[in-house]
């Protein structure tokens, strides 16, 4: 009889880069928009009505949301993929901040 492969544990450091992640995204995110950078998420940017700091609040409100969804469902390599997407998400922003900067 063949046993099933033993799941692997959760990388504990995840929850901590998310965090990270999140603060690292709300902060490129404002100064990206400050130095005229654009909103390129068609959600956010509808968010963004209510304001620039109140939109990144709720959407991480969301981001907290489906993480603890994510880990009460015992999907916690969900949070592991969420951390590549924010890791893009802040390097995009920060390639923005960029290509802003060279046009001021």
């Amino acid at each position: 009889m063949i046993a099933s492969p033993a799941p692997r544990p959760f990388p504990v450091p995840s929850l901590t880069v998310f965090v990270i992640l999140q603060v690292l995204d709300i902060f490129t995110t404002l100064v990206g928009l400050r130095m005229g950078a654009g909103e390129s998420s068609m959600f956010i940017g509808r968010l963004m009505q209510v304001g620039p700091v109140a939109a990144l609040l709720i959407a991480k409100l969301f981001a907290v949301v489906l993480v603890m969804i994510a880990l009460k469902v015992h999907r916690p390599r969900t949070v592991v993929f969420l951390n590549y997407w924010f890791a893009a998400v802040v390097s995009w922003n920060l390639v923005m901040i960029v290509i802003s900067g060279l046009r001021a």
